[in-house]
């Protein structure tokens, strides 16, 4: 999916989950789902028109009233899969706000906020329409590291505490104000990865799952020092480094010197780690930032005679939107609909249905 948490999440902001296994996930829906799953009229085009508008008019969603805008969310159902494992039955409207009071700091802006919870719809539209072995009877699930997080409206004011009736509301409008809206290209609702926060740059979804998405490309990404943890380190061993290695990669040699198992690190224009030699086997970034729990495969590693360090920037895997960086955006005044199209290639935000 995506703060400061251990992810992307889903996607991308991406608590304190673990990324290695969402990125699993996110390869097999990234590319064993695919973008054309909606077939015949598309999906965002089905169902009627407001009626309050004369014939052949229609206002900008996002500048309807409220009680406009809760239409068409509070009338389609979410079946969720609980961590617990029950199943509920929520409106779309009600299964977004835990979304977002999950994956994403309330005390954003709200453009950012309004961009994640049409990154959220979306990804929910397309789980709905394809089903699953890992939660039968369900559309959708609360673990982040399956599908995308989620957490009820009462354990979310309690953490905040305070801020409870002011963040809630925040979530509320940034609901209301994108009622139905989602992210498209061509026509069909897209793969809305998320991810923390980027060095600089987002990546190009090649360069993590060996393929081209036309929307998935690498952009310039605002977002800097400001980020909680956007720097961070990771000290092993060599014995540590030798066993997570070999038991993953068992056909590397680290029969050497511990000063030459990492060879010289080929880097995008992002600055993440393409690939780096490993015990004379060619790793990517991403499968070294899995096999050492790095918090991105924007790293370096250096080596003192006892011990490796991993000087790592960012958190998440890096493709899609990065949740601090539309932050960013929405801080120098651009709006949801802006964030969503740079951040998604070509793309255009419109209704789902």
């Amino acid at each position: 999916m995506r703060w400061s948490k251990t992810r992307v999440g889903f996607f991308g902001v991406l608590g304190g989950r673990q990324v290695a296994g969402a990125a699993l996930v996110m390869v097999s829906l990234l590319f064993l789902l695919p973008v054309s799953l909606l077939s015949g009229e598309p999906l965002y085009r089905q169902g009627g028109e407001f009626s309050d508008l004369a014939a052949g008019e229609e206002q900008p969603p996002d500048e309807r009233s409220a009680a406009q805008t809760a239409s068409r969310d509070r009338g389609r159902a979410v079946r969720l899969q609980k961590t617990d494992g029950t199943i509920v039955e929520l409106s779309m409207a009600d299964y977004l706000w835990g979304v977002v009071a999950a994956e994403m700091p309330a005390s954003f802006e709200e453009e950012a906020l309004k961009a994640q919870v049409c990154a959220a719809r979306t990804y929910t539209v397309l789980k709905q329409n394809a089903a699953s072995e890992k939660h039968p009877g369900a559309d959708i699930c609360g673990d982040s590291t399956c599908c995308q997080a989620y957490v009820e409206r009462a354990a979310a004011e309690a953490r905040w505490g305070l801020n409870a009736g002011e963040y809630g509301e925040k979530i509320d409008r940034a609901v209301a104000e994108t009622d139905g809206l989602g992210i498209l290209y061509q026509g069909q609702p897209i793969q809305a990865l998320f991810f923390s926060s980027a060095p600089g740059k987002t990546v190009d979804a090649v360069e993590v799952w060996g393929r081209s998405v036309d929307y998935l490309t690498s952009v310039d990404s605002p977002e800097g020092e400001e980020v909680p943890n956007y720097r961070s380190q990771v000290v092993l061993t060599a014995e540590e480094v030798k066993k997570r290695t070999l038991d993953t990669y068992p056909g590397a040699d680290l029969s050497v010197d511990p000063g030459s198992w990492f060879g010289r690190a080929s880097r995008n224009e992002g600055g993440a780690v393409s690939s780096i030699v490993l015990g004379g086997v060619t790793l990517t970034g991403s499968q070294v930032r899995a096999l050492f729990s790095l918090r991105s495969a924007a790293f370096t590693v250096t080596w003192d005679g006892t011990e490796f360090t991993f000087d790592v920037t960012g958190y998440g895997h890096g493709v899609g939107m990065s949740q601090y960086g539309a932050n960013a955006m929405a801080k120098e005044g651009k709006t949801f609909r802006d964030i969503l199209t740079w951040y998604y290639t070509g793309t255009q935000v419109d209704q789902l249905w």
